[in-house]
C-alpha cells in the first residue's frame, strides 16, 4: 500500500468517525427533547438505535487508522531494521553515540537503506567520527546513485568538515535529481554562501522560495533574500521577503535546538552568527526599522 493510499484511508476514516459522533449526539438530543406522541414502552426507540449506530460507526472508523499506522510502523521496522525507530529518537535528542550501534545493527540485518545510511552518517559526524561519516556517505551514493537523499547525506558530511565546495557539488546533484524540493535548494544556498558564492546562493534561494517550504528553512531563506534585495536597491522585494521571514520566525527554534550538536564545528560557529543576525533582523522589523 502506497503512502498516499494510507493517508487517504486515515483521512476518510477520521471523517467518517466524526460523522458517527455527530449521528450519536444527534440521536441522543432527539431522544431527550423530542415530544413523544406514543406511550412509553420498553423497546429501544429509533433515535437511540440511530445514536448507537453512529457510536459503532465512530468506533470502527477510529480503529481503522490506528491499524493502518501500526501496520506501517511494522513495515518500516522490517524495511529499516529493528533499531531504526529507537535510533531516530536518540538522534532527535542529540544522543548520537547511542544511536550508532542501533543503526549498525540495522545494517547488519541487511537493511542498508538510504534512510539508515543517512542517519548513521549524521550520528558518526556529530559524534566526531568524521572518517566513518564520510565512508558511510560515500556508501549511500554508491548504493543509491539516483536518490537525492544520498547526495544530501554526502553534503552533510562534507559540510561538517567545512568542505563547502564539495557539499555544494553534492547538493547540485541532489537538486538535479529532485528539482522540486525546496529544502535541497535552500541547503545548496546555505553552503554556497559559506563557500563565498553569493550569486549562486541567491539563485538557489530564489529557486527554494518558488515552492512552499517548512518554516525552519523559510526564515533563513527569506532573510538572505531580503538582505540581497536590499543591497540591490530592490526595496519592494526586500519588504516582501522580510514579511515572509517574519511569518516563518518560529522556524528559528529548530536551528537553535540543533546548535548544541554542532558545537566545535566551523559550520556550527557560522550558523550561530547567522541565527543572531536573523534575530536582530526580526527585532528591527518588529520595531519598524526596515532600512
Amino acid at each position: 500500500m502506497s503512502r498516499r493510499m494510507r493517508l487517504i484511508i486515515v483521512y476518510v476514516s477520521f471523517v467518517l468517525a466524526f460523522v458517527g459522533v455527530m449521528i450519536f449526539v444527534g440521536g441522543i438530543v432527539v431522544e431527550l427533547f423530542a415530544v413523544r406522541q406514543e406511550p412509553v414502552t420498553e423497546d429501544i426507540s429509533i433515535a437511540v438505535q440511530v445514536a448507537l449506530g453512529g457510536l459503532l460507526l465512530a468506533a470502527v472508523m477510529l480503529l481503522i487508522p490506528f491499524t493502518v499506522i501500526g501496520l506501517a510502523l511494522a513495515r518500516q521496522s522490517r524495511e529499516l531494521g529493528s533499531g531504526y525507530g529507537d535510533a531516530y529518537r536518540y538522534i532527535e535528542a542529540f544522543r548520537f553515540r547511542e544511536a550508532i550501534p542501533l543503526l549498525e545493527r540495522s545494517i547488519s540485518e541487511g537493511k542498508e537503506t538510504a534512510e539508515v545510511l543517512m542517519l548513521l552518517t549524521s550520528a558518526y559526524a556529530y559524534s566526531g567520527q568524521l572518517a566513518k561519516a564520510q565512508a558511510t556517505a560515500d556508501r549511500a551514493v554508491q548504493l543509491y546513485p539516483n536518490d537525492a537523499e544520498s547526495y544530501m547525506t554526502l553534503a552533510n558530511g562534507y559540510r561538517l568538515q567545512a568542505a563547502y565546495e564539495e557539499a555544494a557539488n553534492a547538493l547540485r546533484e541532489a537538486a538535479r535529481l529532485a528539482p522540486q524540493q525546496p529544502v535541497i535548494w535552500a541547503e545548496l544556498g546555505f553552503v554556497q554562501r559559506l563557500a563565498g558564492d553569493e550569486a549562486g546562493a541567491f539563485d538557489s534561494f530564489e529557486q527554494s522560495a518558488s515552492h512552499a517550504m517548512p518554516a525552519a528553512y523559510g526564515v533563513r531563506v527569506f532573510y538572505h533574500l531580503a538582505q540581497a534585495y536590499q543591497a540591490a536597491g530592490e526595496t519592494r522585494e526586500a519588504v516582501k521577503a522580510t514579511a515572509k521571514m517574519m511569518s516563518a520566525r518560529n522556524g528559528l527554534a529548530t536551528w537553535n535546538a540543533g546548535l548544541r550538536a554542532l558545537e566545535g564545528t566551523a559550520y556550527g560557529h557560522a550558523l550561530r552568527y547567522e541565527i543572531a543576525a536573523i534575530e536582530q533582523a526580526l527585532a528591527d522589523a518588529d520595531a519598524g526599522n526596515l532600512g
